[in-house]
């Protein structure tokens, strides 16, 4: 469990998802690789944000549709 991964990925979203709302999924997977990309920078590994929420493409498509 990565508390580390899910607080981040929290914050990442509530920064970024209110001004992309989108059901297009080259949108959602440019986003999801903004959020992975954000998270490496941070020095947290996407697994440590995966085995919290599952598939970081399937949670932002949920979130922004």
């Amino acid at each position: 469990m990565s508390t580390r991964g899910i607080n981040f990925f929290d914050k990442w979203m509530a920064e970024h998802l209110p001004n992309a709302r989108s059901n297009d999924p080259f949108a959602i997977r440019d986003l999801a690789d903004q959020a992975l990309k954000a998270a490496e920078e941070s020095g947290i590994k996407a697994h440590e944000i995966e085995e919290e929420v599952g598939n970081v493409f399937d949670v932002i498509f949920d979130a922004a549709s």
